[in-house]
């Protein structure tokens, strides 16, 4: 399930999910100027998570899926200062922000954190990445950047 995160005085307060077409009319709605998401897998194929060639092939699927614009190649690279979080990080630009993921090899999770200023469907995304890195569950949460 996708907990939706909304600013309140006290700070941030988590409100009941809403469909993908929901969350795309309130970030109209609201005039946002950003949508953020993160995506934390657990219990990934570990094979996926440590072939580079298939995190590439994951971000460029992931930019087709949600229609967003990749500006340049992806950065991969595989480093970790302790077996705790070694693994390959993945930065790739877009043209309305950027997405990022950690893929931690030590417990065959992954990261996953897409902030654009264009809209996307937030659902599809989470289920897009869960299946792609054969994932057994996930949480998700979105806001929006104002």
């Amino acid at each position: 399930m996708i907990d939706v995160l909304v600013p309140t005085r006290e700070g941030m307060a988590t409100v009941p999910p809403k469909s993908d077409q929901e969350t795309m009319e309130e970030f109209k709605a609201r005039n946002a100027w950003g949508l953020y998401m993160s995506v934390d897998l657990r219990n990934c194929n570990p094979e996926s998570i440590r072939d580079a060639g298939k995190i590439r092939e994951f971000v460029v699927d992931l930019c087709d899926l949600i229609k967003m614009n990749r500006f340049g190649e992806p950065q991969i690279i595989n480093f970790g200062p302790c077996e705790r979080v070694a693994g390959y990080s993945m930065t790739q630009l877009i043209e309305t922000s950027c997405i990022t993921a950690h893929f931690a090899n030590e417990t065959n999770t992954a990261y996953i954190d897409i902030f654009s200023c264009k809209e996307y469907a937030p659902q599809l995304t989470a289920d897009f990445c869960r299946e792609f890195f054969g994932a057994d569950s996930m949480d998700v949460h979105i806001s929006f950047r104002n």
